[in-house]
């Protein structure tokens, strides 16, 4: 039989980890997932700003003037504030996506709170002179504790995951994923940054490189590609 401390144990990890993942990932619950005006989506990025793939990115952009939204770690905007400069200059939309990049999981609801949520959105403050607002937790695994963050802060999580930390994957079929199945309304997640433990280090070369004929072939859809905030 299971002891009272595994009991327990479990107990904690369902109720502090798994049930409001699920209730995030499954039923939407106190999450943004997607948009409901018709012929827009939206393209965000996580784990930059990043000192090569960033640049070229925002260039991309500019050049289909799509306008994006970028849920940065603070400890990027710490290191590169010209980006974030120039992400708030082009007319995007930045976001936290905590000071590193450490699963909600792993650390106490005051870690998260003053460590990354707050660290982060101070450093983008005094960056820009605005205060963001949305967030986006890595891995997008929600705590229990995040719940009561909503009056503070707007969840996002996505509607399409491309899995572009992948450089096989950008090579072989992220274009035709996200063209199969970027619908209305999607909230799309890619990646300007290939440093996150399990990426491939130059996968975001080749998610630009797809990223461009998505965005030529969704023209030719009428499709608007907005900020998260716009769409909500």
């Amino acid at each position: 039989m299971l002891s009272h401390l595994t009991i327990g144990i479990i107990s904690i990890f369902i109720l502090y980890m798994l049930l409001p993942s699920l209730l995030t990932r499954l039923a939407g619950y106190g999450v943004m997932r997607r948009g409901t005006s018709p012929k827009e989506v939206a393209f965000t990025f996580d784990d930059g700003p990043h000192p090569e793939y960033t640049p070229r990115l925002l260039d991309l952009l500019a050049q289909h003037k799509v306008k994006a939204t970028f849920f940065v770690l603070g400890s990027q905007a710490e290191r590169y504030p010209e980006l974030i400069k120039r992400m708030d200059r082009e007319g995007h939309q930045i976001g936290i996506h905590n000071y590193i990049h450490t699963s909600n999981w792993l650390m106490l609801p005051g870690t998260i709170r003053r460590g990354h949520l707050k660290r982060t959105a101070d450093i983008v403050e005094s960056i820009i002179g605005t205060r963001p607002d949305y967030y986006r937790p890595p891995w997008g695994l929600i705590n229990m504790f995040d719940f009561f963050r909503l009056k503070q802060y707007r969840i996002v999580l996505w509607s399409l995951m491309a899995h572009d930390w992948s450089r096989k994957k950008c090579q072989t079929s992220l274009r035709s994923t996200l063209l199969n199945r970027i619908r209305d309304g999607s909230i799309i997640v890619l990646h300007d940054s290939g440093d996150t433990l399990g990426a491939d280090g130059n996968a975001p070369h080749y998610m630009l490189q797809a990223l461009e004929e998505v965005l030529n072939q969704l023209k030719t859809r009428n499709l608007k590609c907005v900020r998260v905030d716009e769409m909500a």
